[in-house]
This record gives structure tokens, sequence and C-alpha cells, in this order.
């Protein structure tokens, strides 16, 4: 009895299905190769007969990957002992820009260099800018005066004005409002090949001069203004004055207060009221208010005048040195304050250039005699002549060398 049924393709379905399975058997409809080195796995799979008609696409055909080659182990000598850091580009560091510059040594010298000049740069500037704002009056006398001299000589006035001075200023400082234009405050001060020298000519020294009469020096100021002061000092003495300035008031606590306040060892106790004190004898500190009272003060010391002068020399050598204080140069604020307290208070003479003003300022930091013009028993009134001849002759003569103790005394007494 024959089967009708249709075949499936198994491996009982007879030979024509055997190909499948590692048979011989040819496949229907295709011819039995007759190459008996053709291999029976590569010839093409029959298409089957889909349910719905069609037929189904072979798949495609895989692509082999090639096998990975193994990583040779490093020899023994070669293998690292432990981790290394990560090496940067070359013309690269790590850290970024900072990094890169901080590791250089050229970076801190190029800073330092540039830190130096705006530093040289604010020290030149500041006194330059204020300085350059001061006012300036015309000094010198007309008609005959002595011949040029070596050295420079500068005429430094102590005004007593108010005028510049606020209510609040005026209180703080005891100077009352009195409507006076005396210089309270007469020096010469020389500068050459010897020692800076600075001398005080006490305000109630009687002159006789045909220009206003016989009066006291300090009030040719008021009678005839700075040219007339300058022609009287030059007449008396002989000496070119060649260069002018002047202190108001406010100016001398300004600058004290600029350097942090001056020590000073006073000889006897002060307690003036009209000068605004009650200073104890011996070593202190005084700010700028206490300064100016105590170099103002004449009223109750024994010598009056000539010690007063005595103490205002000591308030600018105590200046002077603070000046030269390396603290000064370093601290901005207190260069800045000290430079700002010139503007207001100080006049120039007229064509004082701000390097002459400069160099009057270093030559007051370095005073080295300082002295009261020689005056006869005690009195402030009359110049011991035969002292006083010989100090003016080295002064106009440039010989500060030759001056001696017997001529250059703190308070103008022969010893």
């Amino acid at each position: 009895m024959s089967d009708d049924r249709p075949k499936n393709g198994g491996p009982a379905d007879g030979p024509e299905f055997g190909w499948l399975y590692g048979g011989r058997g040819a496949a229907p409809d295709e011819p039995t190769p007759t190459d008996p080195d053709e291999s029976m796995a590569t010839r093409r799979i029959p298409v089957q007969p889909r349910p719905d008609g069609g037929s189904a696409a072979p798949p495609p055909p895989r692509t082999q990957r090639p096998a990975p080659s193994p990583t040779p182990s490093p020899a023994p000598s070669q293998a690292p002992s432990q981790a290394q850091p990560p090496v940067a580009p070359p013309g690269r560091t790590q850290g970024g820009f900072w990094s890169r510059r901080l590791r250089r040594p050229g970076f801190y010298v190029r800073t330092a260099l540039v830190l130096v000049l705006l530093w040289a740069v604010f020290l030149v500037a500041v006194p330059f800018v204020t300085w350059s704002s001061s006012d300036q009056v015309a000094f010198k006398p007309k008609g005959a005066r002595p011949a040029e001299q070596p050295g420079t000589t500068y005429l430094l006035v102590g005004s007593d004005s108010r005028a510049d001075l606020t209510a609040a200023e005026r209180k703080r400082l005891t100077t009352g409002n009195a409507q006076s234009e005396l210089t309270d405050t007469i020096m010469i001060l020389h500068t050459g090949d010897g020692p800076n020298v600075l001398i005080s000519i006490p305000r109630d020294t009687i002159t006789d001069s045909s220009l206003y009469g016989v009066s006291k020096i300090n009030a040719a100021y008021a009678s005839g203004g700075v040219p007339l002061l300058t022609r009287i000092v030059e007449d008396t003495t002989g000496i070119r004055i060649d260069t002018y300035v002047e202190i108001g008031l406010g100016g001398v606590a300004d600058v004290v207060d600029a350097v942090g306040g001056v020590e000073v060892n006073a000889k006897e106790r002060l307690n003036d009221n009209l000068a605004g004190i009650n200073i104890k004898k011996g070593r202190q500190t005084l700010d700028g208010a206490e300064a100016l009272g105590y170099a103002r003060s004449r009223k109750v010391s024994q010598l009056g005048d000539l010690e007063r002068v005595r103490r205002q020399r000591e308030v600018v050598a105590a200046v002077g040195d603070k000046v030269l204080s390396p603290w000064t140069v370093v601290n901005p604020v207190r260069w800045w304050n000290l430079n700002r307290a010139v503007p207001r208070f100080f006049v120039f003479g007229k064509g004082t250039s701000t390097f002459e003003a400069g160099r009057w300022a270093l030559s007051m930091s370095s005073v080295e005699l300082t002295c009261t013009m020689p005056v006869t028993d005690g009195s402030a009134n009359y110049w011991d002549l035969d002292r006083a001849g010989p100090l003016f002759t080295a002064i106009i003569e440039d010989r500060t060398d030759d001056i001696t103790k017997k001529q250059c005394t703190s308070n103008g007494i022969a010893p």
C-alpha cells in the first residue's frame, strides 16, 4: 500500500531529503553533482514554500570577526615598579596659567622689579603733585642786595596768621582769633659744603632801618610783607637769601600728626593756658596740637623768647628724624599725609620748583648745627656782634666748619 501523504523532509522520507542530514542524496529538481571534489556544504539550500505562497529569503551571511591578537606581556626588566604620573605634552605644565608662572624663578624677579618701580613712582609723584599746588609769594627785595654766595641759604618764617584755620581748628590748637600778621618764628638755614646750620632770630630783636624805623624785626612782615623782612635780614647780616619758606600755624600740627608725633625733652614744666599745653618736664611724645603749643609758649619760661626759639628748633629736628625714618617711606598713609600737609599751610618763594622745595625738606631733616643768634646779657633784643660777626662770615663764605661752640649756642647766650 503506497503512502500518498506529503513528505515533510524528515530522515525517513527517502533519499531525496537525505542531503539535509549528511546523506548523498540529491535535492529534488537539482542535478546530481558530477564533481567528486564538490562539497555538499557549499550547495544552495532550496527555498521552502511558505504557507502564504511567498518564499523565505535566505539569512544574510555572517561575517567572521578576526580573533583578537594577544597583548604581549612586558618583559620583566621593563615592568614599572610603581604607577607613573601622566606626562604633560612638551611646552606645557600642569596646574594652569598661574601655576606654570609661579614655578618660574623669573616670574618673581619681574614681579619684584615692577613693584619697586611702582613704589618709586609713588614716592616721587606724591610730593610733586601736592607740593606743586602750594602758593608762592614774591620775596626778593628791590634795590641793592648782597652778591651771590656759595651754598644755599633759606629764610624760614612761621606766621601766626589764623586766616587759614577754621573755627574748630582754632579751638583745637588754642590759637585765639587774633588778626595780626606777625612772624613769631624767623630762622636762617644754610646748606653747602660744610655742616647744615639752622639759626633762630628772636622775634623781639630790635632793628634800625630807614625803611620802617626802629622796631622789632617781626614787625617788618606786617609793615612791608615778605620782601621787607628779607631786606632787613640781608641788611643786618650780610647774608644773601636764596629761597623763602613760610609755614602757617596749622602746618606745624599737621606735619607732626602726619609723622605720628614727635619726641621732645622738656627742660622745664610748661603749664601755659595761652598755648593750650600742660607739659611735664622730661622726655615725652607730643601730638600735633601739643607740639605747636610747645613751640609757641614763651610766657611761662624764665628765658622767654630765647627758650621758645630753642624749642622751635627741637620740634623741627624731631620732625626731621621722623621724616628720615624708613617707616615714613614704607608706610604709604604716612607718606601721603606728610605731603598732603604742605599745600595748605606752606608758602614758597616765587620761582621755587618742586625739586628745590624737596631739597629744602631734605636739608631740614639733616641739620647738624642749631643756634640762636648771639645776644647780649641774656636779652632777646640786641645781638652780640662780637660773636655774631664771625658766624655771619662763616655762612657767607660757606665755611660752616669754622663755626665754634661759643658762636653757636642753644639760647644765644655766651657760654
